[in-house]
């Protein structure tokens, strides 16, 4: 009995459901169809004004002079040398290591 009851639930539910359908509504859609001629071509728009040019910046001063450095002192008077002369010469050139 109670596979019945069930039965008839379903079947009472499935059918109710299927009328209540709605309607399936075919909406027309625009076709395009082919391209109209190119309009005219609009006029060049007006040229805008140019800016004010800014005026220059004034010149800065000119800085201070800076002062005159000290003159340094004259080196001391050496006697005359007594006509002996050196000569540095060079260390030998090693033989090249292989």
């Amino acid at each position: 009995m109670n596979h019945s009851i069930l039965l008839t639930a379903l079947l009472a539910t499935l059918s109710l459901g299927a009328c209540e359908r709605p309607a399936v509504v075919a909406v027309p859609v625009a076709v395009p169809g082919p391209a109209g001629p190119q309009g005219a071509t609009g006029e060049t728009g007006n040229t805008g004004n140019t800016g004010y040019t800014g005026s220059t910046g004034s010149t800065g001063a000119t800085g201070s002079t800076g002062y005159t450095g000290a003159t340094g002192s004259t080196g001391a008077t050496g006697r005359p040398g007594t006509g002996t002369t050196v000569i540095v010469v060079p260390p030998a050139a090693s033989a090249p290591a292989n």
